[in-house]
């Protein structure tokens, strides 16, 4: 099992730029594809970037082209550095397994993007 801890948000204005980090505890966090989830205020949690175990990533249609997943194996770390923001990429965002196996979720980091 691990743990998972989400560093990074902030508030910024349209246009700006935040880099996400994500520190997975465990030894097995190199075997797991890993993703990028964000729930908007009074809507559900939704994927918006994986990345695989060799490092293949995929992205939600809504963040193609502005948002980029990374993985840093050696430190157990999954990045993901947002620009271009926009007001509706507000939300939580969370780090977790692309699988169906997840680990417990984490408190999340605070996204505000102001208009």
């Amino acid at each position: 099992q691990g743990q998972l801890v989400e560093s990074g948000g902030g508030l910024v204005q349209t246009g700006g730029s935040l880099r996400l980090s994500c520190a997975v505890t465990g030894s097995t966090f190199r075997i797991y594809a890993m993703g990028w989830y964000r729930q908007a205020p009074g809507k559900q949690r939704e994927l918006v970037a994986t990345i695989s175990s060799f490092g293949n990533t995929k992205y939600a249609d809504s963040v193609k082209g502005r948002f980029t997943i990374s993985r840093d194996n050696a430190k157990n770390t999954v990045y993901l550095q947002m620009n271009s923001l926009k007001p509706e990429d507000t939300g939580v965002y969370y780090c977790n397994r692309n699988s169906s196996i997840l680990l417990d979720w984490g408190q999340g980091t605070q996204v505000t993007v102001s208009s």
